[in-house]
Parts: C-alpha cells; structure tokens; sequence
C-alpha cells in the first residue's frame, strides 16, 4: 500500500471550500462529469445512437464494479438505489415467523424500512443490536447471531459515527447458524477494502454517490451465486436472453441473461450517467481502495490528535473506519454549529451527538487548519 499525494487538481473545489461532508455526498471528478455532460450528449441526435450501445456502458462497466469488491462479474446487478437493491435481496430470501432479521441500532433507514415489511409479511421478528459498556458493535452483534437468526442486515461502518463491523467473522457465524447476511456497504465501498469471497453474504447493496465519487442514482447489486436464479423486481426487456436482437424482441422468452442480470433495473443504459459513472469507478480503481484506505487512515490519525487538542475525542481507530472521524461533542455546543462552519466556507455534518467528519484525497492540509481554527473558536465561544 502506498500514500497517494492530494488530488484537488481533479475536482472543481474553489479555494475557500473545506469539504469533509463526503458521507453525504462525494464530489465528482472534472474528467466525470466531462464523461456524463458527453454521454447526455449523445441524445441530441439520437438517429447516431447504434442498437449496440444500450449494452456497451454496461458490459465494460459490470466488470469494473466486480474488481471493486472481488466479484465475479456475474454477480453484478444495476441498481438506483440501496432501497431497490435492498427489496430485492428481500424477495429472495425466505424466512419463517420463529426466525428474528437483526439489524444495528441507529442503523440507516433504508435498511430497516424493507426489513420490517419482510417481518410483516412473514411473520419473522425484528431485532436490534447495540454495543453496552465496553463491548464493540461487531461483538455485540455476534453475540446476538444464534440458532433463531434467519438474516442479519448491516453495514461495513455505521453511518453516524463510523463503528466498524469485523465483517469476515460475521459472516462466519451467520453460515455456521444457516442465517443470510446482506449488506450495505454504500459508506465503505471504494475507501475500505471488501472481498465477498473472504465475506461470503448473501446480498450486497451499494449507492455510488458517496465514496465512489459518482453520480447520483447509480449503484450496483451483488447476487451471491445460490440467488442468481431468484425473482426480480421488475420484468423487463433488456434482461432478458436474447434483447441486444432488436429485431427478434417479440420472440418473447422467459429466460434470463446470465448471472446476476435478471435484478438489473429498467432502462439501465442510462446514456448520461453510465459513462460518469464509469469514469469515477475507473478513478477510484486506480488509486486503489487499499491505498485510499491507508491514505485517509493516516490523514485522519493526524487530524484525530488535532481534535482532541480541542477537546474533541474520536472513537478509537480500530473501532471505526479509517475513512470516518465521529467525535462526540459536548452538551454546550452551539445548535448551529455546522451552519456557522458553513459560513466559514466549512462543510461537516451533524448526526445526533456526533460531528461527522469524512474528508477524501481533495482535503487539503490548509483545509485541515482552518476546520480546527474556526472549529475550536466556536466551541469556546
């Protein structure tokens, strides 16, 4: 692994912008949104548009999203969102009403929202974990993983302060005990390193919009092997064996394309987004995902240190993510905190008693300097 110099050359951040808001919203790429503005583009003249290039952007892109968390490229599904990928993953996993879906407290809401529907359909029993006393979240969580466990659903870190899940051991347990395991690894995917093969779930579901640096409503599914041949969503066209023949369309099949395809969502050959999304995959793939990793580890030790110099404790490192810093704030502090960051020309966010701060390779040192200025004035103001 190596230490990757800083790359604010590559996005349109102004001097003045200190951006640590990446969980909410990675900035694309200059080069990605030349690629989006050209593939919209290409709908200007749509007579130019050959059959061929509905599955173009995916049959180069499909691979790519494999690489990024060590996939066969057949168990690569288009998604739009988490949500969508998330009731699919839902419709193919059966549960009996003595069976309990663990999720993590404070979890997001799209990963909570679709197990509780399941619940109600089959009968099954949510539950939820949280970590008491000196206990880490992965502990907790397999201590609660037993016989009565159908599906646990969780992320690689929680959204709100970063806590890491030992995914590997999870998953581990959930196959000694028959359970699926689904993730979500939308706040993970592209700044930790992931192998489904050392992992071995079920489902995997990931929005781009965040770490990879792509546009919104692009995202992808991973299908274990043994789903592959489960329902979709939706039954459309060009999933199907055969669709790149256009004239033959109405020789209706009911047989799939191979792998992972059949959960693809409609009108995948998104001719805008496609191609910027692709272009910020091909980015982050060649950094690195190990590389991002020890790049913002280090980056936020360092700025871990600096926080504590004003009072501000972090979680510690091998409890969270190497790309996330939570520090707990105190009871005094100002309810418009990060709107008076924002008017500094500094963007955190807030998630209950935690400032969220999630720098990327665009931070700056400067960056660093002026959020720990004008955060600690306003702490002591």
């Amino acid at each position: 692994m190596t230490q990757i110099p800083n790359q604010r050359h590559l996005f349109d951040i102004p001097e003045g912008v200190a951006y640590f808001n990446t969980a909410t919203m990675g900035p694309m790429t200059k080069a990605s949104v030349e690629a989006g503005q050209k593939g919209l583009a290409r709908k200007l003249h749509p007579w130019t548009i050959p059959d061929t290039e509905f599955f173009a952007d995916t049959e180069r892109l499909r691979p790519l999203l494999a690489e990024l968390i060590g996939a066969d490229t057949d168990g690569i599904a288009f998604s739009p969102s988490v949500s969508y990928s998330l009731a699919a993953a839902a419709r193919n996993l059966p549960l009996s009403k003595d069976q309990e879906i663990l999720v993590l407290e404070d979890q997001f809401p799209s990963n909570v929202y679709t197990w509780r529907e399941l619940a109600k359909e089959t009968g099954a029993t949510i539950r939820t974990i949280g970590a008491h006393g000196n206990e880490t979240l992965s502990d907790a969580l397999l201590g609660a993983i037993g016989p009565q466990t159908g599906l646990v659903a969780c992320a690689h870190v929680r959204w709100t302060d970063g806590a890491i899940l030992d995914l590997a051991t999870i998953g581990k347990r959930c196959r000694e005990v028959g359970a699926a395991l689904v993730l979500d690894l939308t706040q993970s995917c592209g700044a930790l390193a992931f192998d489904v093969k050392e992992v071995q779930p079920d489902f995997v579901a990931v929005a781009a919009y965040k770490w990879l640096l792509a546009p919104y409503s692009t995202g992808f599914l991973y299908a274990a092997p043994q789903h592959r041949s489960g329902t979709p969503l939706e039954q459309n066209w060009i999933t199907r064996e055969g669709s790149s023949n256009f004239a033959r369309l109405i020789d209706y099949t009911d047989n799939y394309g191979p792998g992972a395809q059949r959960f693809d969502m409609g009108e995948r050959s998104n001719f805008a987004l496609l191609p910027a999304f692709e272009s910020a995959i091909r980015t982050v793939l060649g950094w690195g995902v190990a590389n991002i990793q020890e790049t913002l580890g280090a980056r936020n030790t360092a700025l871990a240190e600096q926080l504590a110099g004003i009072g501000l404790d972090c979680p510690p490192a091998a409890e969270r993510g190497a790309h996330y810093l939570c520090p707990l704030l105190p009871e005094s502090v100002p309810a418009d905190l990060t709107a008076r960051l924002k008017e500094d020309g500094i963007f955190v966010s807030r998630r209950g008693d935690r400032l969220r701060i999630t720098q990327h390779l665009f931070t700056s040192d400067g960056d660093v300097e002026h959020f720990i200025a004008r955060l600690g004035h306003h702490l002591a103001g």
